[in-house]
């Protein structure tokens, strides 16, 4: 018998989940050999179109497609799960300040992360919706209550080191699949560093490759931290095939092994490394080992450059937090 997976995603019915649950419903993430369980978690509202979104993957007879469970209530939806990807938040209304954005969505979290203690013991978290870090810190402080591991808590970083492997392959007019090792460190966020210096193009150093350093730290960084940005006035709505397609990615790099000399970018609860602030979901360079354990790569050489852009995008973190201090 194959092994089963069981799933649950926050936010179902929304542009990222319809983009997202397809292709998790179809086997390609965990494999021809794992059947995949849902369970689908959305406002009470927002709970008819979501039940569309549900006759649409019936329809689609996936094979390795297990039952789907559908409901408004966190504990019930994340009740046996192994993965949780949340993508679920309020989004950044017209006028609103990112420390309003953040005060907003923090009680949300609380209340997943509670629900997550209460009702998931072997479960990798993944935090789709923004702010992410901040809330995935918020999620994994009422979590690790608990019981659950904090280093189970992690935060997207991968939309950032995909678009960032994109323009540095256009740069050097190569495939993407050349660029390994990038790195975002710190936020997902405009202060987010983007790690050209220890990437690699076809094994080589990246700034060997491209060699424009200029670029390098000026408009490529800027490139990326502002991405989001662009697509929004590009298409008058937030990424949503590439954030899903990023959350896919995450999972399945977490669930086999990274191979040798190799390293993707996660947000993950920090252990000391390279002198940031423990207590964050911070943007690290990061191997997985296959069994759900995820470990942050040690030793990268970092320029003063470097240093300065991970201490603005630490300094951000930090006050991201001390917004949210009252809810732990």
């Amino acid at each position: 018998m194959p092994r089963t997976v069981r799933v649950a995603v926050t936010g179902a019915a929304g542009q990222i989940g319809y983009a997202l649950l397809p292709r998790l419903a179809s086997g390609s993430v965990f494999g021809p050999d794992t059947r995949v369980s849902l369970s689908l978690l959305e406002i009470t509202p927002a709970l008819p179109a979501l039940e569309g979104v549900v006759m649409e993957l019936q329809d689609c007879a996936f094979p390795l497609l297990g039952d789907i469970r559908v409901t408004d209530n966190a504990e019930e939806a994340f009740d046996g799960i192994n993965w949780g990807l949340l993508v679920g938040s309020k989004p950044r209304g017209k006028g609103m300040e990112r420390g309003d954005l953040i005060k907003e969505n923090g009680p949300i979290f609380v209340g997943q992360g509670k629900a997550l203690s209460k009702a998931a013991a072997n479960v990798q978290v993944l935090v789709v919706g923004n702010p992410a870090n901040t809330n995935s810190l918020i999620a994994m402080k009422h979590g690790v209550k608990g019981g659950i591991p904090r280093e189970r808590f992690h935060a997207m970083t991968r939309l950032d080191q995909n678009r960032a492997m994109a323009q540095l392959a256009a740069k050097a007019g190569t495939d993407v699949a050349d660029v390994t090792n990038m790195t975002i460190w710190g936020n997902h966020s405009a202060t987010q560093y983007p790690d050209a210096e220890n990437a690699k193009i076809k094994g080589r150093p990246c700034t060997d490759v491209i060699g424009h350093v200029g670029w390098l730290q000026g408009e490529f960084i800027q490139l990326i931290q502002q991405r989001g940005a662009a697509v929004i006035a590009a298409r008058g709505l937030s990424s949503a095939a590439s954030a899903a397609n990023a959350a896919l990615d995450h999972v399945m790099s977490v669930d086999s092994a990274t191979p040798q000399g190799h390293w993707f970018s996660a947000a993950v609860a920090g252990d000391g490394s390279y002198g940031i602030d423990e207590d964050l979901i911070f943007g690290y360079p990061v191997r997985s080992d296959g069994k759900g354990n995820v470990s942050i790569v040690k030793g990268l050489e970092l320029s003063e450059f470097a240093r300065a852009r991970i201490a603005a995008t630490e300094k951000e973190l930090q006050e991201e937090r001390a917004v949210v201090q009252g809810l732990f």
